[in-house]
């Protein structure tokens, strides 16, 4: 008998006999994993692992069914209770409770578990107050303030809307402070009225609030309420405010007139 092909023959049969075990151990080994999933769970999509079903919560490696109250629905999170009131209920711990809903209000917030005035009223604690609006006054929206404004040409005084008395040569602003009114231009405003503003020769109106109310054209400086000519000694300009002068280089400035001399004495 050739003794190598028997010692081939042992090893061939010894190869097929692990194959032959190594079948059955795959099969125990998905049939492990088959019964790690607990009941009403899922093999997660990605990765390893698994996740409870829709209206099941993981607890202690089990899934146990979420409790849904009265007035709620089921959640799609994997966090939280699992369930969530409907609109027009509020959360209080395992159950919703309608939304006291007081007169001339309606459900508000994002879930729908609030509420607000109408408009026309504001709250008041539990209750929503109508808003007293005054004549010559309109509704405003906003959570401060009386809930109303005045018209214009009228004010807010008290619970009032009062006339703005504009004086002659005047206009009414949109201003909520101040006299609610301004003086026209080439007036100025003098103990509650608008006096014309004197602008003198060779001076134009300023457009500013405050002040004469006028300034000197250039080539001309302000004095006292009249504009004086700037005169130019030579070899000097107008510097850049147009109510002075400065030197050309190199000249340089002293005793009222430009002298030529070293920049640096």
């Amino acid at each position: 008998m050739n003794t190598k092909r028997s010692k081939f023959g042992v090893f061939k049969y010894a190869l097929a006999c692990l194959a032959a075990l190594a079948i059955p151990a795959e099969l125990a080994l998905a049939q492990e994993g088959k019964s790690a999933l607990p009941e009403n769970a899922t093999a997660k999509s990605y990765g390893s692992g698994w996740e409870c079903d829709r209206g099941y919560r993981k607890t202690a490696g089990s899934c146990i069914a979420v409790t849904v109250p009265v007035n709620a629905y089921l959640t799609d999170s994997n966090y939280g209770v699992g369930w969530a009131c409907q609109h027009g209920y509020k959360q209080d711990e395992d159950s919703c409770l309608a939304v006291a809903l007081p007169a001339n209000a309606y459900i508000s917030g994002l879930s729908g578990d609030a509420w607000s005035c109408d408009r026309g009223f504001r709250q008041l604690g539990n209750t929503c107050e109508a808003i007293a609006v005054p004549a010559n006054g309109y509704l405003e929206q906003g959570s401060t303030g009386p809930g109303w404004t005045c018209e214009r040409g009228f004010r807010a005084m008290a619970d009032d809307c009062v006339a703005i008395v504009v004086p002659e040569n005047a206009y009414l602003t949109a201003r909520t402070h101040g006299a609610g009114w301004e003086c026209d231009r080439g007036y100025q405003e003098s103990n509650g009225a608008c006096d014309s503003i004197k602008v003198p020769a060779n001076g134009h109106l300023s457009g500013r609030d405050y002040g004469q109310g006028w300034e000197c054209n250039r080539g001309y400086r302000k004095s006292q309420a009249t504009c004086l000519a700037v005169l130019l000694p030579e070899n000097a300009h107008l510097d850049f405010a147009g109510n002075d002068w400065n030197c050309n280089k190199p000249y340089r400035k002293r005793n009222q007139a430009c002298t030529a001399g070293d920049l640096n004495d």
